[in-house]
């Protein structure tokens, strides 16, 4: 049934509301994010990176032990749409101030949930009514999510098991930071109206984390189109989630602020890779199965990436491996998968040539005979590579080591 235009058309960003007022105030040349070099905040202009509050207190609403770790449940409020749930997860037992790594979730089409894929909950462990929870209730992690991108692994809750004081927070657009998506935006309601077209032809009956992220999936284009006539972009925008996310992690309890690290796939892969170029705080960080070259997208990749990726006016600034030439960071690590329907090899090729030019001594980049994957021998090697890139004493010398057999171009 085509969908009729009724006579007040629903607002299209429902739950943000107040997301205009805050971008006019603390975004653009004076009042957006500050970096601290002009590297990082020519790149802040660029995406339009919002200021990020000041005012970050985190609330606890949940503490347990399990599986040899404690698993705190915290939320804060970042300014302006709905509050921030996220994930604290650190060995238990007594123990001197631990490296602290910011866990950044993947992109993977499902925003109905954040960082929740990334975390081991226990049973029952669930945000109480009236703290972060998002107007949508959208139920377990959807089965498969973990099993098909991480090798199983919930990736937070085992880097804690590694000896890491672990933050895992969902991003904005995703989890606790979505949008309310009932009733649904004009051009949204189209696209949802089709999908739902096709699940009856397949006798689908579809789950409310099914149908939200239907909707959200073609809500991702209004949310770019509202983003740019703020003057900010969706990348930017997730950039000030993750920079308020990594000034949390500075301060909590056990965590070493001298010693702070940060880890993404795919999407979460390029959200470290900005936010290691915003913030001078990143002493090291990965980036999984995200790197290559804008010209290697197109013509054939063009449509396989968010606008995580596709933010205006970032290629003025080069090419998508130079944003790793304004970190301050002292390691990077690149994993490159060689089976990665996502990018073409020759750009990841093209990708990592550039960088071990352009970085000689901080970067390092393995390859991998897999697809878009972040298998658990690839967590193993960005696990010891974080344990040497934040061990105690800063290193003069050589970036960690990795398997010398990936290393090769």
């Amino acid at each position: 049934m085509p969908v009729t235009e009724t006579a007040e058309r629903p607002g299209a960003i429902a739950g943000y509301e107040d997301w205009p007022d805050y971008a006019a105030r603390n975004t653009g040349p004076g009042t957006g994010f500050e970096g601290s070099s002009p590297a990082a905040r020519q790149l802040a202009l660029t995406l339009g990176v919002p200021a990020v509050s000041g005012n970050l207190d985190y609330t606890v609403h949940r503490e347990v032990e399990h599986d040899g770790v404690v698993t705190s449940l915290l939320g804060w409020q970042t300014g302006f749409g709905p509050r921030t749930a996220a994930w604290f997860v650190r060995p238990a037992g007594p123990s001197g101030p631990l490296p602290g790594v910011l866990a950044l979730h993947c992109h993977g089409g499902i925003k109905s949930h954040g960082a929740e894929r990334l975390v081991a909950l226990p049973d029952g462990a669930v945000l109480p009514d009236g703290g972060t929870s998002s107007a949508h209730q959208p139920g377990p992690v959807p089965a498969g999510l973990r099993t098909t991108l991480y090798g199983g692994r919930p990736l937070a809750t085992w880097l804690a098991q590694q000896g890491f004081a672990v933050l895992a927070h969902d991003a904005f657009m995703w989890g606790s930071r979505g949008f309310t998506l009932d009733p649904l935006p004009y051009r949204t309601a189209h696209a949802v109206a089709g999908q739902e077209a096709l699940w009856r032809e397949a006798g689908v009956v579809p789950s409310p984390a099914e149908r939200y992220n239907a909707a959200a999936a073609a809500h991702e284009e209004t949310v770019a189109k509202a983003a740019a006539l703020m003057g900010t972009t969706v990348a930017g925008t997730v950039a000030h989630d993750d920079l308020s996310a990594l000034h949390v992690l500075a301060g909590l309890p056990g965590v070493d602020p001298e010693r702070l690290g940060c880890i993404g796939f795919s999407g979460g892969g390029g959200r470290a890779l900005i936010l290691a170029g915003l913030s001078p705080l990143v002493r090291s960080y990965v980036v999984t199965c995200m790197m290559t070259t804008f010209a290697s997208l197109l013509p054939a990749y063009l449509d396989a990436h968010s606008w995580l990726l596709h933010s205006p006016g970032l290629a003025e600034l080069g090419e998508w491996p130079d944003i790793a030439l304004r970190s301050r960071a002292e390691s990077v690590l690149v994993q490159y998968a060689l089976r990665d329907g996502l990018f073409p090899e020759q750009g990841m090729r093209d990708a990592h040539s550039y960088l071990s030019h352009h970085l000689p001594g901080r970067y390092t980049g393995t390859f991998w005979d897999e697809p878009h994957v972040f298998t658990p021998a690839m967590q193993d090697e960005a696990a010891a590579f974080l344990a040497s890139g934040l061990r105690e004493k800063r290193p003069h010398a050589t970036p960690p080591s990795t398997d010398p057999a990936r290393t090769a171009p």
